[in-house]
């Protein structure tokens, strides 16, 4: 077995979700941080900045412009430097990641006095209770160790009546949509992945883990069961992302 076929094998299994996650993830992002802003353009043909757009566009922010409000699984700050450029938003964002070279390279998007990076694990956020006017996470819930410890945990650091929005990669429901979606996921992207940002692994592991990834319905039920009320969703671009929507109740249903 080539390096190679290894590297893809533990790309698999993290993906999957085996005992090693946590590492592969940390470690894969730490190395392809130089090349991920430019990887993500090539890759969604730029339409990944109308997707964060419309995720944060369901924040609500009218209802707290000048609060504070988390970017999780920051990378390299695109969610949280268009939250603080969004218009009429006056508040602050803390963009927490456990990979600090994403945060690192994605210094100078925005003022540190409205943008905040935090290394920090998505599952044991290191801030109180109910803190944050708002929480959204683009294209990085997946990646967590531990899906519904970090739901519990974003629950935690909410305001009441906080929404919490997840903009997240999906499989398109259309024969033909899905037929295209895998041509292009599992065989092109990989290796134009692989060949710019020079780790042979990392773009297997992406469509991998979106196949292990819950689909809508139950996602959405997840995020039920772990406290948010209001749930519902809307699929972008012929189902190939989804955009949930979630809402921290004043009491905890038992």
């Amino acid at each position: 077995m080539s390096v190679l076929d290894v590297e893809q094998a533990d790309a698999r299994a993290a993906a999957a979700g085996g005992a090693g996650k946590d590492a592969y993830v940390r470690g894969m992002f730490a190395a392809i941080a130089p090349r991920y802003d430019l990887l993500n353009r090539v890759l969604s043909l730029r339409i990944d900045t109308w997707w964060r757009r419309r995720a944060i566009g369901r924040l609500g922010l009218t209802r707290r412009p000048d609060g504070r409000y988390l970017d999780l699984c920051a990378g390299t700050l695109d969610v949280g430097a268009a939250l603080v450029r969004t218009r009429g938003f006056t508040g602050h964002v803390v963009a927490a990641d456990f990979a600090e070279p994403m945060l690192r390279h994605g210094a100078g998007k925005a003022p540190r006095s409205r943008l905040a990076p935090v290394t920090a694990d998505a599952l044991c956020l290191p801030v109180g209770d109910a803190v944050f006017a708002g929480a959204i996470v683009a294209f990085g819930i997946r990646n967590v160790a531990d899906l519904d410890a970090a739901l519990r945990e974003v629950w935690r650091v909410l305001e009441p009546e906080a929404r919490f929005v997840i903009l997240e990669f999906t499989t398109p429901r259309s024969r033909l949509v899905r037929a295209a979606y895998h041509l292009y996921f599992h065989r092109i992207l990989p290796r134009i992945g692989a060949w710019v940002s020079g780790h042979g692994s990392a773009y297997a592991y992406l469509p991998a883990s979106v196949a292990h990834f819950p689909e809508e319905r139950a996602l959405a039920q997840r995020m039920e069961q772990a406290g948010f009320t209001d749930v519902s969703w809307e699929t972008l671009s012929f189902g190939i992302a989804a955009i949930h929507v979630g809402t921290r109740p004043r009491t905890r249903a038992e």
